[in-house]
């Protein structure tokens, strides 16, 4: 049975991140669920590129899912920070200790869920609107806590969709894709 994953896109979310999380992992031959915050299935990303969900957040829950992975994107992070679906949600996957993704400035989002771990990445600036404590900047373009991956920014979203299939699907899927993607710089 193929694993499931549910990317939530909000108005103004980092379509680099999207796209890269929702392709790499269809590549992986995951299942993945573009999902819209409400009825507007037409979500407008940061740069005007318009992606069409397949369903809505409230139609989820976490016994449903593998993972949850959020995509970064100032007013889309803002937006999954205020969602109430999301944040339940998240929440929800957390306690039943199920995967979850945030990338840029989506772990802003995590934090209000009360689902970030200790140690995270994030885009360089945000942090200050989370926590500096457990923050690991420039020393990683991933980093994994618990239940929790977290990465910094467009350019890291190839790697860090890498990283999520190595958890979902295994050293050998990820090498191979890694590999076919010529995404080598990937660790």
């Amino acid at each position: 049975m193929s694993k499931k994953v549910l990317v939530p896109l909000a108005k103004g979310f980092e379509e680099i991140e999207a796209v890269s999380i929702i392709d790499v992992l269809r590549r992986a031959e995951v299942e993945v669920v573009v999902a819209a915050l409400n009825d507007e299935m037409l979500v407008q990303g940061a740069n005007g590129i318009t992606i069409k969900a397949d369903a809505k957040v409230a139609d989820f829950s976490a016994d449903e899912l593998d993972m949850v992975v959020l995509p970064g994107g100032w007013d889309g992070t803002h937006a999954l920070a205020d969602d109430a679906n999301v944040q339940n949600l998240l929440r929800e996957m957390d306690a039943k200790g199920k995967n979850i993704g945030a990338i840029c400035a989506a772990p802003f989002a995590l934090n209000k869920a009360g689902v970030l771990k200790e140690n995270y990445t994030c885009y360089p600036s945000v942090e200050e609107q989370i926590r500096e404590d457990g923050y690991q900047g420039d020393s990683s373009m991933v980093v994994a806590d618990a239940n929790v991956m977290t990465s910094r920014g467009p350019a890291t979203a190839l790697c860090f969709a890498l990283e999520i299939v190595k958890k979902l699907e295994g050293e050998e899927k990820y090498k191979a894709l890694r590999e076919g993607l010529l995404a080598t710089y990937c660790y």
